[in-house]
């Protein structure tokens, strides 16, 4: 992985003001639930790319757990360990992760490896780390969604009109700076479904559940132009088991 810690320092604030602390009710009312209950009774847990740490504290407030988390950006660092809550922060790459093998029975990483370029490396690192029969939760910003090019479309040719999203290619990998608000850039790769799961299977993290949730009510709420595409899932969840052979 490319260290993007850059736009991630200089957006910093921009991300922990609109998506952490309550203020976003994808996080809010189905990223951290979902978390929750897929790692519950995992006891050691890694969290890559845990950005401001709103994840690794809702994990850590199980009592007996230890969670770590780990993120490349420095003001997300400071920002988690000033938030405190209970986890352990470190710096460090998703490919580089300073830990012995099978140091953890559970690992997290949520909307984190669309921002990663060296794929391949990160998934191995990530099985590296985990026991056999450890838990990976991967959560993604879906790639139908993500797809370069994709948008809404008002047709107007045809009457009533329609509006409906449009997928863009797909199946091709590439690297974008989005413009994900006014003047805040950040570097999304688009893979299709098929690229993850392949390199999970290559390194021995085993595909158990797969997950599309509807969007929450309270992001419908604020979306008004989302509402007639509440079928279209905006997040994707793999959920795989460590197996060494």
């Amino acid at each position: 992985m490319n260290d993007i810690g850059d736009p991630w320092e200089q957006h910093s604030t921009w991300w922990q003001d609109c998506f952490t602390g309550g203020a976003d009710p994808e996080y809010e009312e189905q990223i951290l639930p979902l978390a929750e209950d897929l790692l519950s009774g995992y006891r050691r847990i890694l969290d890559i790319g845990c950005g401001e740490g709103q994840v690794a504290r809702r994990l850590a407030s199980t009592s007996g757990r230890t969670v770590v988390g780990a993120d490349p950006t420095p003001a997300q660092v400071n920002e988690a360990v000033r938030r405190g809550g209970g986890p352990l922060y470190l710096r460090s790459l998703a490919v580089g992760l300073p830990f012995d093998d099978e140091t953890f029975d559970a690992a997290l990483a949520c909307l984190v490896f669309e921002h990663i370029e060296a794929l391949d490396e990160a998934i191995a690192e990530t099985a590296r780390v985990l026991k056999d029969g450890g838990r990976f939760a991967f959560f993604l910003n879906h790639p139908l969604i993500q797809t370069p090019g994709s948008g809404w479309i008002d047709d107007h040719l045809i009457d009533p009109p329609e509006q409906y999203w449009r997928i863009g290619p797909y199946l091709l990998e590439s690297i974008e700076s989005e413009e994900v608000d006014r003047g805040v850039f950040l570097p999304f790769v688009h893979r299709p479904v098929s690229r993850y799961v392949n390199a999970m299977a290559d390194y021995g993290l085993v595909l158990r559940r797969m997950y599309e949730p509807r969007p929450p009510q309270g992001f419908l709420a604020r979306a008004a132009s989302y509402r007639d595409a509440a079928t279209i899932p905006r997040l994707l969840v793999l959920v795989a088991e460590r197996v060494r052979r």
